[in-house]
């Protein structure tokens, strides 16, 4: 199994601070969204702001008459619920060009039924009441289905899609199963904390022709993104405290900076929502692929996740889901990461064969000259704190441990080709003390 040596993803110089400039001191450990199983969404549009200080027009579902949101609303519902979503399209024309319908797919539900609206190629779709010729009728569809398998799916557009999913009309879909902290009805698929990752990507130059009514020139087929998202947002705004309550990003109220403690088992809940390959890199330990796409990798049912796969990277394709458990104790580091004494007391969780051993590395004297990553504590042990030099570090309120997760395509970590940004978050190993809520 691959362990990283590091303990800190550090980056270089003015770079750092860039990238740590805005981050905060907590996220949520419970996945954002709206509970069901009866939701109301409407087809809006709205600007999304990028890391590079620009904003960009997009199409995205809202909750009820509420603000357009990229991705859409997180749906949240119980197995064996019989789900309705019944969806409005508020999408306004754009010059000479009349409004698109729109509609919903839920991949991997069984037995979806559709009404209201008309007849579209895989789905009924909602024209906009804002076209005179359009029935107020056919303004509205509505889909049922019961959600009888639990697990992690996506939702989006089935109309014009090469457009509609480019432009942002994308979301999450989460089944539960009826057993408390599990993803699905296993115990072997038991979780600690729970992150969302859904990954997509934007090319501006389509969202600018939209946006100037020359939809007649849009050439999908010649998209080429500079804008690569996890929830909705560039890296670093990935990482931000505030999540739904981020003032500057009404339309992007999901961030994604996922926080456990060392023993847990973090459940990354990972959807592509693109139309590209993107190779989902988590540093600190391989973690388990247990599910793809809603169904849990097991030789027979009832097994658990027996076929599950040990990786470092999971490499999502397009328009599928994936759940994967990680954990994290230390082990292989070959030194206390609590930099306890031989005979101290163990930690919750600890690994036992690393207790009271050393750190193997002499630390350079901080008055040296060496560059001190934004994230260093000033202690290379968990939950303590040492000197730094002044005006460095700051940014490790709790002295936990800092880990990259980011997509392993180079290009995808910048915002316009500017690095750091895209497709990134951390992971905090936080200490046992801290609480996350």
């Amino acid at each position: 199994m691959y362990k990283s040596p590091c303990i800190l993803e550090r980056l270089s110089g003015a770079s750092v601070a860039l990238l740590l400039c805005i981050w905060g001191d907590s996220a949520t450990a419970v996945v954002d969204g709206i509970t069901g199983p009866t939701f109301n969404l409407t087809a809006k549009e709205d600007y999304i702001s990028t890391a590079d200080g620009n904003t960009v027009l997009a199409w995205g579902y809202a909750n009820g008459n509420g603000t357009m949101q990229y991705p859409g609303p997180t749906l949240i519902v119980d197995q064996g619920d019989v789900v309705t979503v019944t969806l409005h399209n508020a999408l306004p024309p754009h010059g000479a060009d009349a409004p698109l319908p729109v509609s919903i797919v839920f991949p991997g539900q069984e037995g979806v039924t559709a009404s209201g609206g008309t007849e579209g190629l895989l789905t009924r779709e909602a024209n906009t009441s804002n076209n005179p010729a359009t029935p107020e009728n056919e303004a509205v569809v509505t889909y049922t289905f019961t959600a009888s398998r639990p697990g992690t799916y996506l939702y989006h557009t089935g109309t014009h899609m090469d457009l509609e999913v480019e432009m942002g009309l994308v979301g999450a879909l989460i089944v539960r199963p009826n057993s408390d902290g599990q993803a699905y009805g296993h115990p072997d698929s038991a979780f600690d904390q729970e992150y969302l990752f859904l990954l997509s990507e934007m090319d501006p130059k389509i969202h600018e022709l939209i946006e100037a009514g020359r939809r007649a020139e849009v050439d999908t087929a010649a998209r080429h993104p500079v804008h690569w998202f996890i929830n909705g947002r560039n890296g670093p705004d990935t990482m931000l405290k505030s999540g739904n309550d981020t003032p500057w990003l009404p339309t992007q109220p999901y961030n994604c900076l996922p926080r456990m403690h060392p023993g847990e088992k973090l459940l990354l809940r990972l959807i592509n929502a693109g139309r590209d390959l993107h190779p989902f890199h988590h540093h600190g330990n391989n973690s388990w692929l247990i599910a793809h796409d809603g169904r849990l990798l097991e030789s027979a049912s009832g097994a658990g996740p027996d076929l599950a796969s040990s990786d470092y990277t999971i490499t999502t394709a397009p328009g599928e889901t994936y759940d994967a458990l990680f954990e994290w104790t230390g082990k292989g580091l070959g030194w206390d990461i609590y930099g306890h004494q031989p005979g101290d007391p163990l930690q919750p969780n600890e690994y036992a064969p690393d207790h009271g051993k050393p750190l193997p590395v002499v630390l350079p004297d901080p008055q040296l000259a060496v560059t001190i990553g934004e994230f260093w504590s000033g202690s290379p042990f968990l939950g303590q704190f040492g000197v730094l030099p002044p005006g460095a570090g700051g940014k490790n309120l709790n002295a936990g441990y800092f880990h990259m997760w980011h997509s392993h395509t180079e290009r995808e970590l910048t915002n316009d080709d500017i690095f750091p940004g895209g497709m990134m978050t951390m992971v905090i190993i936080e200490p046992p003390s801290v609480p996350i809520p």
